[in-house]
C-alpha cells in the first residue's frame, strides 16, 4: 500500500511521505516526552491551576494538556494532525467528538486517575479558530509548545496561527512561545545538521527542513503578532533514548528531516542520523544528548 502523504503538524507544512499512524506514535512514545521539563517550567512559573483556561495550539498528542489539566485546568487542544490527536484522546480518556459540539469533554475515565483530567479537556481538529468556545469562559492562557526556530518557516508560521487565537482570549491573557536555545548549548545541533546537508543545500531552505536556532526568533514572532513580553526563561531539556534506533525514530518523527527524506530517502537518512548519534552513545547503550530550550511569556495587548 502507498504510504499515506501528511502534513505534520508544526506551524511550517511538511509533505514527507510516512505512515501517519507510526509517526504520531513514535512522537508520543518517544519524543514528546522530552518536551517535559519544558512544560512543567512554564506551568510552575505561571501557578497554572484551576483558574487557567489554556489553549495549546499544535497540541500534538496532548502530554502538555495532560500536565495542565492534572494541576486542575481546564485545557483546550488544537491540532490539524488527526492521528496525534487520537492519540491525545487516548491519553487524556476524552470520549465522544468534543472538537464538534464545541463543549467541555467529559471523558469515559476507565480509571479513577483518567477521570478528572478527561472532564477538564477539549480536543479541536483544525486551525486555532476552531477552538472558539461555547458556553464557557475565554481562554486566558495562550500555549505554543511546539518549538520553534530549528526549521525554516516555522517562525513565520505561528504569527498567523497567533493571529486567530488571540481574540479567541480575553484581553491581558498570557502567551507563551517556545523555541529552541542557542546551537552551541544544544548537543544535538550537530546531529540536526544532517538534515540540511542532506536536503539539497544548494536550493533554498524548504519549509520544514532544519536551520539554525536566531537568537531572537520568539521576540519577532511576539513582535509579529502584536503581543508584549514580559519575561523569559531557559530550560534544560536532554534528549535521552533507550538506544540508537529508538533515537532515531524519536528525532524523525519531528518532520526537521522531511526535506532530507524527500531529497536521499528515508533509508540514508536513518543511516546518517545514526551514525551522528554515535558520540552521543553511553557505555549502555542509550543515548544522551543535553539541550536547552528557550520560553518567551507575552501578554495580549
Amino acid at each position: 500500500m502507498t504510504p499515506t502523504l501528511v502534513r505534520h503538524h508544526t506551524y511550517a507544512a511538511s509533505s514527507a511521505p510516512v505512515d501517519p499512524g507510526t509517526r504520531a506514535r513514535d512522537w508520543a512514545a518517544i519524543q514528546e516526552r522530552v518536551l517535559a521539563p519544558l512544560h512543567e517550567a512554564v506551568f510552575d512559573r505561571l501557578e497554572v491551576g484551576a483558574g487557567t483556561r489554556m489553549l495549546s495550539l499544535s497540541c500534538g498528542s496532548g502530554l502538555a494538556l495532560l500536565a495542565a489539566a492534572s494541576r486542575g485546568a481546564r485545557v483546550t487542544g488544537v491540532d490539524t494532525d488527526p492521528e496525534r490527536l487520537a492519540l491525545a484522546r487516548e491519553r487524556l480518556g476524552s470520549a465522544g467528538r468534543a472538537e464538534d459540539s464545541g463543549t467541555w469533554a467529559e471523558g469515559s475515565g476507565r480509571r479513577a486517575r483518567d477521570t478528572e483530567p478527561a472532564r477538564r479537556a477539549r480536543l479541536v481538529e483544525g486551525p486555532p479558530s476552531a477552538a472558539a468556545t461555547t458556553g464557557a469562559p475565554p481562554y486566558n492562557l495562550l500555549t505554543a509548545f511546539h518549538p520553534i526556530g530549528c526549521a525554516a518557516g516555522d517562525s513565520e508560521g505561528l504569527a498567523p496561527a497567533l493571529a486567530e487565537a488571540v481574540p479567541l482570549a480575553v484581553r491581558g491573557a498570557t502567551v507563551v512561545l517556545t523555541g529552541w536555545g542557542p546551537p552551541e548549548r544544544c548537543a544535538t545541533a550537530p546531529v540536526l545538521r544532517v538534515a540540511a546537508r542532506l536536503a539539497e543545500p544548494a536550493r533554498p531552505a524548504r519549509p520544514g527542513g532544519w536551520r539554525p536556532a536566531l537568537r531572537d526568533d520568539l521576540e519577532e514572532v511576539a513582535a509579529r503578532a502584536g503581543l508584549k513580553p514580559d519575561g523569559s526563561g531557559r530550560v534544560s531539556c536532554p534528549f535521552a533514548y533507550a538506544d540508537v534506533d529508538s533515537a532515531v525514530r524519536g528525532l524523525l518523527s519531528t518532520g526537521l528531516f522531511d526535506a532530507a527524506e524527500r531529497a536521499t530517502g528515508r533509508s540514508r537518512v536513518e543511516k546518517e542520523v545514526a551514525e551522528a548519534l554515535l558520540p552521543h552513545r553511553r557505555p549502555d547503550g542509550t543515548v544522551w544528548m543535553p539541550n536547552v530550550f528557550r520560553y518567551l511569556v507575552c501578554v495580549t495587548k
